[in-house]
């Protein structure tokens, strides 16, 4: 039995578009991790990508043998001022990705460029309070669980929790901000 090719962790492209987009559209059709009930398009999945990319953000792609496997990204909270070393994550898998640590080893790799860059917490808000993997992939990496959103969100009929967890980055609170 051979060794599976190395995984390669890498920040996207527009050549990446396609394959995120159709990651993006099963989790979308088929999940409960996005509260999104209707699939964007290759132009809308670029214009966020270039909205993350132009605040100096993160978009990261994860990639075995050519084959796109996942991403993630960190875009800002909240838009306003006062939130700006605050970053919400966001980790998508293609199902033959899912278990293998994928998802994980993307997380890593974000939180370390946030942090360089910056950022002093990043946030995750998992939809769906079931979604045992993105709660194990952010437990996993330090994340603090901080609250649940009671149904907040209405997809497949029926509601589903959100889940808030937290981590600090780099020197957190214990600093003034720039």
């Amino acid at each position: 039995m051979s060794q599976p090719s190395p995984l390669l962790i890498r920040p996207s492209t527009d050549a990446d578009l396609p394959a995120i987009q159709a990651i993006y559209a099963r989790a979308v059709l088929e999940g409960t991790g996005t509260f999104e009930t209707e699939v964007p398009g290759v132009d809308e999945m670029g214009r966020r990508r270039a909205e993350v990319l132009g605040r100096n953000l993160h978009w990261l792609v994860a990639e075995r043998d050519g084959q796109l496997l996942g991403y993630a990204y960190a875009n800002y909270f909240r838009p306003r001022l006062a939130y700006r070393f605050c970053v919400e994550d966001s980790i998508y898998l293609a199902p033959a990705a899912q278990g293998q640590g994928v998802g994980r080893l993307l997380l890593a790799e974000l939180m370390a460029r946030c942090e360089a860059a910056g950022a002093r917490q990043m946030l995750a808000v998992i939809g769906d309070a079931a979604n045992a993997g993105s709660v194990g992939v952010h437990t996993a990496l330090g994340f603090q669980h901080t609250g649940v959103l009671k149904s907040a969100g209405w997809k497949f009929g029926r509601w589903l929790d959100v889940v808030l967890m937290q981590r600090t980055l780099g020197l957190g609170d214990s600093a003034a901000g720039a």
